[in-house]
């Protein structure tokens, strides 16, 4: 191992777009560091590379193969899909992901989405400045029904910290929680959850929000099938991957009112495709993938990734993906 590694950072622009710099990980070894690096230069850039920092940038096989000086891979991100995190383990490559940093922002996340989605604060600010409030008879208008969440049920598929982050609120807005999990866990935290099956929660849930890993099981799993079991006033949220959902279906559901409206802050292609038929589904609102990107996670991010790169300089690589 060099003493000055060579680290380098294939698509760091959205973790530090000007505020957030990388001192911590510069301090660490020689850092090369792209804003975005397209599929045909991965293999260049990153050649000479020992660690490799990425987040969206997809590390298959084929391209890992092709780096035979790197020895370990931080994410930028808790998710560890873009990198076939097997291959790198045949490799000998160690990969770390960044756990927990953005539950905070991403619960707010969550909530700002059902909180639009239930009192629609934009359509009425709108209507405001449009001067409908002052040309208004009665002293109050809605130009929607206004949802209360107190004595709904929330649905959350996944429990894990950011699944139980989202639980903790949703008590606290007196909303009943449900839960499908592939384990229950001996612990399930202060808040009263059941735990039920995927049909069920889809069935009796008021909202349903996606709160899990995207893994080749589950993608798609959101279908035209779990979809018509839902309440046609029921809301879907997701915070979670864009890959989990069928996006024609989910689209379809909302044009025919199977479902009442969605919440989305992920798709599955990134960044959306100008054709993505959620882009004209009604009541399908959308923030452009900022879950996790306050300034307050973004810098827990990289006082976590420079404590990963540090652990793995010093022989004992931590939040590590693809160990024994």
């Amino acid at each position: 191992m060099s003493e000055r590694p060579n680290i380098v950072i294939l698509d760091g622009y959205t973790i530090n777009p000007g505020d957030n710099p990388w001192t911590p990980v510069e301090e660490l070894g020689s850092c090369t560091i792209y804003d975005r690096t397209p599929p045909e230069l991965r293999v260049e850039r990153a050649k000479e590379a020992e660690i490799v920092l990425t987040s969206k940038v997809k590390l298959d096989e084929a391209t890992l193969a092709a780096l035979p000086k790197l020895r370990y891979i931080s994410m930028l991100a808790t998710g560890y899909n873009n990198v076939d995190v097997a291959a790198a383990g045949r490799l000998g490559i160690s990969v770390s992901n960044v756990p927990a940093y953005s539950t905070e922002s991403v619960v707010q996340t969550t909530f700002a989405l059902l909180l639009e989605l239930a009192v629609h604060v934009g359509l009425h600010d709108a209507a405001v400045k449009a001067g409908e409030w002052a040309r208004c008879p009665d002293h109050s208008f809605w130009k929607t029904p206004i949802v209360e969440l107190d004595g709904l049920s929330l649905g959350i598929v996944g429990y894990g910290t950011i699944g139980r982050a989202v639980a903790r609120v949703a008590s606290a807005f007196g909303m009943r929680v449900i839960v499908h999990a592939p384990r229950i866990p001996q612990d399930p935290g202060t808040v009263p959850v059941r735990f039920v099956s995927l049909e069920e929660l889809f069935t009796t849930a008021d909202v349903v929000s996606l709160n899990c890993p995207q893994t080749r099981e589950n993608t798609g799993f959101v279908n035209a099938g779990l979809l018509s079991l839902m309440k046609p006033t029921a809301l879907f949220i997701n915070v979670a991957r864009g890959g989990l959902v069928n996006e024609a279906d989910l689209a379809a559901a909302l044009g025919a009112g199977t479902i009442a409206g969605a919440g989305l802050d992920v798709v599955a292609h990134e960044p959306m495709l100008p054709d993505n038929p959620l882009l004209t589904a009604p009541n399908c609102i959308f923030t452009p993938h900022i879950a996790w990107a306050s300034l307050a996670a973004r810098r827990r991010l990289m006082g976590i990734v420079a404590a990963n790169v540090a652990s793995y300089l010093a022989g004992a690589p931590i939040n590590v993906v693809n160990g024994p």
